[in-house]
């Protein structure tokens, strides 16, 4: 068996996690391959709204496996209100929810580390969500991070306050900040025990012999394509590879494993925090897009910048992945709109390119637009991609046509049954 994938092209916040909970069914196991609780994954249905930031969204599924890989960073504070929340909702997930031992910890010197960093930047600050990512991540490289198998060794105290220690000698380069690192600790090691009620595996093992068993994996990424540690707009990326080959370093799997890529993006753009983003409306229009779409950060809350749908960075971003097939969501968000648009290429230099430039982050590029007509009517009625008002249909083929993957599914909704699928 292969393992499928599904990840965002943009620079994330695509609606990874409905489209996750749709496909899950179809699936045995559905595995988070990187990132922390810097994601924000958003589900909808019975009339509840469910936002995840480590727990895989097959969750939902009362009988899907849900695994939480070795490329993924875990704060078992942010976990553990997590899976209290799940609780709550009469989800069972204590057999289903599996725990790599080779993912690191995120410890609370980590995020004081990240708050004094980027305030430390000024406006150089990159819009880190302050969860103590970055800095667990260099840990990881760095070659002293703390892994989750580590909280069964007699040693563990040990380990901490040595990198505590670390941290802390670190903290020295940096003007003070407020933070009550008691407080954080005493809530970090009361949450150890959430984790070490979970069953922990090693993973690369596990899925190899799911695998083998011909069982069926769909691997899950966070953030987008955008914010990929070699590919992004560095340096205003996340702190690891969001792109297909995140999924082979971030559970153990072989390259030839891998089958379906699954590639999600909005029917516009947006980003959250610092960074070059070619489309940007900061007008009307863009605040328009805004309060349509509701784009604010399910993590943090911030107001997403918004701006039409970017082809070229598409095109970019399913050369990196792989993409066999794509899926658009928030179309709906765009049925007002008497007309809307796409970048088709850019300009700078005094030339024009599709090709996303090296220094993106420091030259002036300009988004060339292609216009079309909006279909200025509700979609909720609509059940099948060939239904669509022909306005909507032309916008689809054209995008179609320029980026050389079909669109196989596309989200009319928050809920899970807005959902056209091509079969």
């Amino acid at each position: 068996m292969r393992i499928d994938v599904i990840l965002g092209l943009q620079w994330g916040d695509e609606g990874k996690g409905k489209i996750v909970d749709y496909l899950a069914d179809q699936y045995d196991i559905v595995a988070r391959f990187q990132g922390g609780p810097n994601a924000g994954h958003t589900l909808k249905f019975g009339g509840n709204k469910y936002v995840l930031h480590t727990v895989p969204s097959g969750i939902f599924r009362p009988n899907l496996i849900n695994l939480i890989g070795n490329g993924v960073v875990l704060d078992p504070v942010v976990f553990q209100r997590e899976l209290q929340n799940l609780e709550q909702s009469g989800v069972q997930f204590h057999k289903r929810l599996l725990l790599s031992r080779k993912a690191h910890l995120i410890l609370p010197t980590h995020r004081w580390l990240d708050a004094a960093s980027e305030a430390h930047k000024g406006k150089e600050k990159i819009g880190s969500t302050l969860k103590g990512i970055g800095p667990t991540y260099m840990d990881k490289t760095g070659r002293n991070g703390l892994r989750l198998g580590d909280v069964e060794q007699p040693g563990f105290r040990d380990l901490y306050e040595a990198l505590k220690q670390k941290h802390l000698e670190l903290l020295k380069i940096y003007p003070s900040i407020d933070f009550d690192l008691k407080a954080a600790e005493d809530a970090w090691f009361a949450s150890l025990d959430t984790l070490r009620a979970l069953p922990f595996v090693d993973s690369e093992y596990y899925l190899h012999d799911a695998l083998g068993q011909g069982k069926h994996v769909l691997a899950e990424g966070a953030q987008g394509a955008m914010l990929d540690i070699d590919f992004g707009t560095y340096p205003f990326v996340t702190s690891s590879n969001t792109i297909t080959a995140g999924v082979c370093t971030g559970l153990g799997v072989a390259p030839q494993r891998v089958g379906r890529v699954i590639g999600i993006t909005k029917a516009y753009c947006t980003r959250v925090g610092s960074g070059p983003f070619p489309t940007e409306l900061s007008d009307a229009t863009g605040d328009r897009l805004r309060e349509a779409g509701h784009e604010f950060g399910s993590t943090t809350g911030r107001p997403r910048r918004c701006g039409w749908i970017d082809l070229p960075q598409l095109r970019y971003t399913i050369q990196l992945t792989g993409t066999t097939e794509l899926c658009m969501t928030k179309i709906d968000v765009l049925n007002a709109f008497t007309e809307i648009a796409a970048a088709t290429h850019y300009r700078y230099g005094g030339q024009e390119t599709t090709n996303l430039p090296y220094d993106l982050c420091q030259v002036d590029v300009q988004a060339v637009f292609k216009k079309f007509k909006g279909w200025e009517c509700s979609l909720d009625d609509v059940r099948r991609i060939e239904d669509l008002p022909a306005a909507a249909r032309a916008f689809l083929d054209e995008l179609e046509a320029y980026l050389g993957v079909p669109f196989r599914m596309v989200s009319t909704g928050p809920e899970r049954e807005k959902l056209l699928v091509r079969e």
